[in-house]
Formats: structure tokens, sequence, C-alpha cells
């Protein structure tokens, strides 16, 4: 019997990377190896200040070294295709001709980054509404936001001219790599990706060029385009034991690929929640989305594969806003001189938000705002005596982000598009049974958890 073969996943996330290892079944694909790294990569921004969010290139590659060093040798040897999904919007740029150099480490040859710049992450903040006001009218179906690629070179050109003058090539992180093995000349993005950064016509799958240019738009720096689900090229040498000539996947959007791991029937909505919360469901075939977006919506149509759509409430506001809270705790305990944990807080404040089966206490949970009412930040409400404990906040603050989620794409949207059940994946939900309860609550329908919803499994599966 011939040895089986693999394909491996990658996601490139915005606080770790993770690598699956796929193996073709007669059941189907299962995951046959995973590892995860953390990448702790944010760094502060020059140019910014502290409304920047960077990450050093850097240590994100060293985390997906890391994770497929990892990996059983005998599998990677016999890897024929890898899928590469990553956080979208974010922009890095690099030299094309200098962009990594190659290097022999332990399991093999590897590449390490060059002349790359940091990526300006989805969460940059630099691109004020004012800012963002003064910009040309994209001609694309997504409303310009903040941290979206375009937007960011159009702040450097203004801000920091002399920052772009070294680099001749950019796009997403996952980007970045597609082009690192297999040596392009030009990157090459997916229609997702390419969305996800403005001035992007998905109808006709083209940039806005004219308008750019019109602006003095470096669009020299904008990637090639094509189908998520082709194949952008080979590996141009060994890689960790990945042989020569394997198949790599155009870069996809890391949403998309969360979806396509668990999303098998058009009536399932899906709810992730990990950094940033997201609830989405299937368009109808053949929708195609406005001509124009509606900057007070919160529904977003993202591009999916084969030409489908799916309709997304994206929240910024997710797994970081209890992230936040533990930090702020942590900050305070420090301040009265005790020293603990975060971790330890973690798992203080669920335990005691168990006890706790209801709060009058009302959050608004938004302090990272959203896309749709960027001017609009959290608050708390109904603040009685009785419900300030660590249980009733931390409760009210779980009720919170699901009910802003809902807010966003309301019950009545999902019963009308046809919704049985809600599939829930993420970070944040699997380690919290407080935001699972409170998701139980809210929507009226069945919810199942899928313990291998992941990205870096959506991206294989595609392959």
């Amino acid at each position: 019997e011939p040895a089986p073969t693999y394909v491996l996943g990658i996601d490139l996330g915005t606080t770790s990377v993770k690598a699956a290892l796929l193996a073709g079944t007669e059941q189907g694909q299962v995951v046959a190896e995973s590892c995860s790294r953390e990448t702790q990569a944010h760094t502060s921004s020059l140019e910014a200040g502290p409304q920047g969010m960077e990450q050093n290139v850097w240590r994100i590659i060293r985390a997906l070294n890391e994770c497929l060093a990892a990996l059983p040798q005998q599998q990677l040897q016999r890897v024929t295709h890898i899928g590469i999904s990553g956080q979208m919007h974010g922009i890095v740029f690099w030299k094309r001709d200098k962009g990594c150099k190659w290097t022999e480490c332990a399991t093999g040859p590897t590449f390490e980054p060059e002349e790359v710049s940091h990526l300006i992450t989805w969460q940059d903040g630099r691109c004020s509404p004012t800012f963002l006001s003064s910009l040309p009218l994209p001609q694309s179906h997504i409303s310009l936001a903040t941290g979206f690629g375009c937007a960011t070179v159009f702040w450097l050109l203004k801000k920091s001219p002399d920052f772009l003058k070294p680099y001749d090539a950019a796009g997403t992180i996952h980007d970045y790599v597609v082009a690192m093995l297999c040596d392009l000349k030009k990157p090459l993005m997916s229609i997702q990706n390419a969305a996800s950064w403005g001035y992007f016509n998905s109808r006709n799958k083209s940039w806005n060029t004219d308008t750019l240019k019109k602006s003095g738009f470096p669009v020299h720096l904008l990637p090639e385009v094509g189908d998520p689900g082709s194949v952008a090229g080979r590996t141009i040498c060994t890689w960790h034991g990945i042989p020569k000539g394997a198949k790599v996947g155009i870069a996809l959007g890391d949403f998309q690929c969360s979806v396509y791991s668990c999303l098998t029937e058009r009536t399932d909505a899906v709810l992730n929640i990990s950094t940033s919360a997201q609830l989405t469901v299937s368009m109808p075939l053949g929708f195609q989305p406005p001509q124009t977006p509606d900057p007070s919506s919160p529904v977003t149509y993202f591009p999916y594969f084969n030409g489908d759509y799916l309709a997304v409430a994206a929240s910024l506001n997710g797994g970081n806003v209890l992230a936040t809270f533990v930090d702020m705790v942590a900050r305070w305990t420090g301040e009265l001189g005790l020293q603990v944990q975060e971790s330890a807080i973690y798992t203080k404040i669920i335990q005691a938000a168990l006890a706790q089966n209801d709060s009058k206490l009302s959050v608004h949970p938004i302090i990272f705002g959203e896309r749709h009412i960027p001017e609009q930040l959290a608050s708390v409400t109904n603040i009685a005596a009785s419900d300030l404990s660590l249980g009733h906040v931390t409760r009210a603050l779980c009720r919170g982000i699901v009910e802003n989620l809902c807010s966003m794409l309301p019950v009545q949207h999902l019963m009308d598009a046809g919704v049985r059940r809600i599939l829930g994946s993420g970070s944040a939900l699997a380690r919290n049974e407080v935001l699972r309860q409170e998701v139980e609550r809210i929507f009226p329908f069945p919810v199942v958890y899928g313990k291998d919803v992941d990205a870096a499994v959506g991206a294989a599966m595609v392959m």
C-alpha cells in the first residue's frame, strides 16, 4: 500500500501561528497532527505612536519555524500541498529580491525575513475618521476602515513618505510567506485578501487602479489577484523536510478558512469568538453585493469560495475585551502591592461569573469601537451596589460581548436566512463557559461547538 500523503495547513493569526497536517481517509480528511506557537510579535510603532498596531515579522516567522519543527518529519516529507491563511486587512512591505534569506536549521532549509517592514495589522488605529474621509471614495462594496492595507499606504504617503521608498512589494503576512516559498517575482493575492484591503471591486475582480493613480497611490505595490483555492506556485526548495515542488495555494482569509473548516450546511450560522468576534451566514447562491457600501451597516459581505459570499457581522470586540479586563484587574492588584498571574485571574473571574446566574449590570463592551460606529465606545449602565462583585461584572461583560454581536446581525435576520443551528468556534468561546451560556441564552437555536474549527484546518481543506 502506498504511503499516505498529507496536506499542510498554516494559519498566521493575530497572536499565534498554527499548523495542521491533514491526511485523506475513506471518511474524508482528518487532522493527523497539529501544533500552535504564540508569536509574541507585538512591537511599538515609530511612525504612528500609540495608535499604531504593528508586529515584528521576524518573530512571526520564528513561531512558524518552531511550529513546523515540532511536526513529525516523516509526515512533512510526504506533504504534497500547502494551504496558508492569515489575519486579513494588514499590510507588510518587502524588497522583492531581498525578501528573505534561506538558511539551514535542524529540520532542513528554511527562510528568515531580510529586507521586510513590520506588519501593520488589522488592529492598527492610525487612520482617524477625519483622515479616512479625506481619501478618494473606493469603488467597492466594503467601507474603508483604519487597519485596511490601502488606507495604511495612504497614511504612510502623507505622514511618513520616506518609509515606502526601500520597498517594491507588499501583501498580507500570509501573502508574504507564499511569495517567499514560491519565489514569486510579484506577490499574488486572493480576492478574499484584496477585498480586505479596500479599493478592490469584487464583482470585476480588479483594483480601483484609476482612482488610486489619480491620488498618487503607488499602484506598483498592489499584488496581482487570483481566485481563492487556486495554486500560487510550488516550493522552490525543501522546507523543513517538505519536498521541493510541493504545491502552495494562494493565501486565504483566516475568517473564510475558519468558516470553511466547519460549515457543511447552508442552514448553519457560524459564531466565532477569538481575539475579535464574528457571526456569519451564507448568502444565497448567485448573490452579488451592492455596488456601494452602507458605512453605517454592521454587516459586511465577504468573498468566500466559488463566487459565493458570506454575510458577516465582524465585531472588533471579542476575547480582546476580556483580555483587557483581566489586564485591568492585574494592574489594579499590582497597584495595591499584590502580584497575581493573569492566567489565575482568568480562572477566578470565570468561576465567579459561573456562580452568578444573572446580573442587572449592563455592559456595552465596545472598547475597541466598531467599524460601522467608530466614534462610539464602551459604556456601563444600570450600576447597582448589589451587582459590583467580580462575578456580576464578568457575567455582564460576557453577555455584552454576545449581545453586541446579536445587535449587529439580529436573530430575525438569521431566521429569515433559514438558519437552523449555530456552530460555535474560537479560542475565547472554547475556554469560557460563561460566554457559551450567554450564547445559548441569547440565540434561540441549537448551538454546536466544534473542537477542530480553525483556519489552519480550513486552509488545508481548501487544497
